[in-house]
């Protein structure tokens, strides 16, 4: 049995919903602040030749940006070491591929997205096909490109985002990389779910005492294996 939060008038919750308003967008106004000083951050330059086989055979991380300004590289886990393979990838990271927006909005305001993996990419064109997305998808099997940006792991790969902008001479400069909880940008069932009264019902919330807790991430599956 769950227990409901407490039941008042339409004019108490009215009055509470208000005072949260005020705190809702105080925390929109720091995100902004915070995106701000994210796009001040210093870049670095990609000096190394990093190569990726695709659909189109093999392409360079300049390749990856299809002539637009900036590129979103979603460091995606799928390699020896990581649940379900050699036929799955990552549960999390196919959560988030899941929610992606249609790249068109993106490109739009001339930013690609791609995602990479270590998977050789027989397989992971195979895990693509199955799981019905359409985005760019490139292995990095055979190059050093996932150690040299701190994605390789004891358990084979990380997760991650990193951000590349180039200029008009053809470099390349990363400049933003996020994981784990920071991903959460990238899907929406863990934003949509913080609006909820259950909320994601992972036994790191905050919870009022009576809600649904389970142990964070094992509910967690790829959208063809719930029951």
């Amino acid at each position: 049995m769950v227990e409901v939060p407490e039941i008042v008038s339409e004019a108490e919750w009215q009055a509470a919903r208000e005072e949260l308003l005020a705190k809702e967008k105080a925390h929109t106004r720091a995100g902004d602040a915070l995106a701000a000083e994210r796009r001040r951050l210093p870049v670095v330059r990609i000096e190394k030749d990093y190569t990726f086989e695709g659909p189109g055979g093999t392409r360079s991380l300049l390749d990856l940006f299809e002539g637009r300004r900036q590129l979103l590289l979603y460091h995606f886990m799928f390699a020896p070491g990581i649940g379900g393979w050699p036929d799955a990838g990552c549960v999390g990271c196919s959560m988030n591929l899941d929610q992606f927006t249609h790249p068109a909005h993106l490109q739009a305001r001339n930013t690609s997205f791609v995602v990479v993996s270590l998977a050789p990419f027989a397989a992971i064109e195979a895990y693509r096909q199955r799981m019905g997305w359409t985005l760019p998808w490139y292995s990095s099997a055979g190059t050093d490109f996932n150690a040299d940006f701190g994605l390789t792991t004891d358990e084979g790969e990380d997760a991650g985002m990193s951000v590349f902008i180039r200029d008009d001479d053809g470099n390349v400069y990363r400049s933003y990389f996020s994981t784990s909880r920071g991903l959460e940008h990238v899907g929406s069932p863990w934003t949509l779910l913080d609006l909820t009264p259950l909320g994601r019902s992972e036994d790191w919330q905050d919870v009022p005492p009576g809600r649904p807790q389970t142990p964070a991430y094992q509910w967690w599956r790829r959208h063809d294996e719930y029951v």
